[in-house]
């Protein structure tokens, strides 16, 4: 489901992309620029996801932790830039309403990463990484057993974040299509001719639109 979840991902933040890009003129150097870097790091962001769900946290843990970090680490910085975009876009392109929404959510995700990691930090410091690993089940008087809780609820409240923003491209792809064309370079896919063959006895490749 991750897996899914990370193309899924993919494909809103490459959509995304087209419009902004759509929506700019070619004079806004800034927007265009902060619109490409953020692609990037969408892309290094799913990344991180595919690894999270490939490399479980009680086989490969560094490996599921570094998957981590990409997916909230980098993420954060997409959906920083994200709000910025929404900032400089109004109120020409949209109102100042959704830069707040997106503000807000940005806030409440950096405050999800601050807590998760300061409580992960002090946990892991008090019980071995490897026994932390192995660990499926707490019991209230274990050591460890309130950052345990603490850490556990920012990451869902971290998740819960990152879903609610973006949810609020909802209303913005309600208003873009998107469009597959194809441009033939020829009528056949020979490079050359054979003598049988009549140019111009061709079909349509593709019909419809996305």
């Amino acid at each position: 489901m991750l897996s899914i979840s990370a193309f899924l991902g993919l494909v809103t933040m490459y959509v995304r992309y087209k419009q902004v890009e759509a929506l700019t003129q070619e004079e806004e150097n800034i927007i265009i620029r902060l619109n490409r870097i953020g692609l990037l790091l969408g892309l290094i962001s799913c990344l991180g996801l595919c690894i999270v769900a490939n490399f479980q946290k009680t086989t490969l843990i560094q490996v599921h932790i570094l998957g981590a970090v990409l997916t909230f680490g980098i993420g954060i910085i997409y959906l920083l830039l994200q709000t910025i975009i929404s900032y400089m876009m109004q109120p020409l392109i949209h109102g100042i309403g959704i830069f707040w929404i997106r503000c807000v959510l940005l806030i409440w995700c950096a405050g999800s990463i601050v807590s998760m990691f300061i409580s992960s930090v002090t946990l892991y410091s008090m019980i071995p990484t490897m026994d932390m690993a192995k660990k499926l089940h707490w019991n209230p008087a274990e050591k460890g057993y309130k950052l345990h809780l603490v850490s556990t609820i920012s990451e869902w409240s971290l998740a819960f974040s990152f879903l609610s923003f973006f949810l609020t491209y909802i209303r913005d792809f309600q208003k873009i299509t998107l469009h597959a064309e194809v441009d033939l370079h020829g009528d056949t896919l020979y490079d050359r001719l054979p003598g049988h063959m009549h140019v111009g006895e061709h079909s349509p490749l593709l019909a419809g639109s996305l």
